[in-house]
């Protein structure tokens, strides 16, 4: 990736996200050529001369201070995400650019968190890396997610080891639509997490090649990639529509593990009590190796996640090399 042409876009973007009413300056209902802000109100705003804003924004900033960029991040009112995501884009500005990216090997999951998903019943789970691949499920989250483990083109190129990715189903498998009826939501989210991650690992080789084949492969993706949002995702609510379990809305946490730098544990529960926590137990006597009921007998003749049946077999599927 253009690590210069990246900042330039996102300082832009984030420019013209802010008017002059909102960051406090007087508008004397000029005819302005550009939306938002101009360069010398954002250089006044962060107490930096107009040449010197000008030339972070065409994306020189090696070895710009801490402390400018705070203050250009308070001057384009920018939020937590975005305050991150530009602290990494001057930290890898300021990291030598290696001459060949590398394909990181597949990140492991450590066995006392598979033991800790296999234990958990009642709730979904998985974790997943900073590309969206799914590492490891529990039964219930691979029953949740059957249609991402069912999906041909979640799997990419048929390589060893690889992994289902959530990004890939959702821009390429039309059936996607189907299984999120906020559609339009979840692309937003998961694009702007992809952004994260290429501000935080420029040279991930895996990472490029999935944004490459999005980009060339989904319109919607390009459009939204174009936009240079970011967001830091750690709670909220998810809907589904499940061809077993019907409609289900369910409120996600995320945990990031300490110690597995990139991973990030994703659990989706219902509240007691109500219809999405029977239909989500349904799903779990769907998804479970044991004796159906003749309600569930129906329901079986759905499609299970035919990849990945148990976590062990997720395990040894990323301990294969690329």
């Amino acid at each position: 990736m253009d690590r210069k042409e990246d900042i330039r876009q996102f300082l832009i973007s984030r420019r013209a996200k802010i008017s002059p009413d909102q960051a406090g300056l007087p508008n004397y209902g000029e005819l302005r050529r550009v939306p938002g802000l101009r360069r010398e109100e954002v250089a006044q705003l962060a107490g930096v001369s107009t040449d010197y804003y000008t030339r972070l924004e065409r994306g020189s900033l090696r070895g710009v201070s801490d402390s400018v960029l705070e203050a250009v991040s308070s001057a384009l009112q920018l939020d937590e995400a975005e305050r991150a995501h530009l602290m990494d884009l001057a930290r890898t500005a300021n990291t030598p650019t290696r001459r060949v990216p590398r394909r990181p090997a597949q990140q492991r999951v450590r066995s006392g968190v598979l033991r800790l998903l296999d234990g958990m019943t009642g709730v979904a789970a998985l974790v997943q890396n900073g590309r969206s691949d799914v590492l490891a499920a529990n039964l219930l989250g691979r029953a949740l997610y059957a249609d991402v483990f069912n999906s041909t083109v979640s799997f990419g190129p048929d390589l060893p080891g690889r992994l289902p990715n959530q990004a890939r189903y959702l821009f390429l498998d039309p059936g996607a639509g189907d299984l999120y009826p906020d559609w339009n939501a979840v692309a937003a989210t998961t694009v702007a997490m992809l952004r994260s991650e290429s501000g935080r690992n420029p040279h991930d080789r895996a990472l490029n090649e999935l944004i490459g084949e999005l980009t060339t492969g989904s319109g919607q993706f390009a459009a939204l990639w174009a936009g240079h949002d970011v967001r830091i995702h750690t709670t909220g609510t998810k809907r589904f529509h499940h061809k077993v379990a019907g409609d289900l809305s369910l409120q996600f946490e995320t945990l990031h593990l300490p110690g597995d730098e990139g991973q990030t544990f994703f659990t989706f529960t219902a509240e007691p009590g109500s219809a999405c926590a029977s239909a989500l137990a349904f799903l779990a006597s769907w998804a479970a190796p044991s004796t159906t009921t003749d309600a569930e007998d129906e329901a079986a003749k759905a499609p299970a996640p035919r990849h990945s049946p148990s976590i062990q077999a997720l395990k040894k599927a990323e301990q294969d090399p690329d």
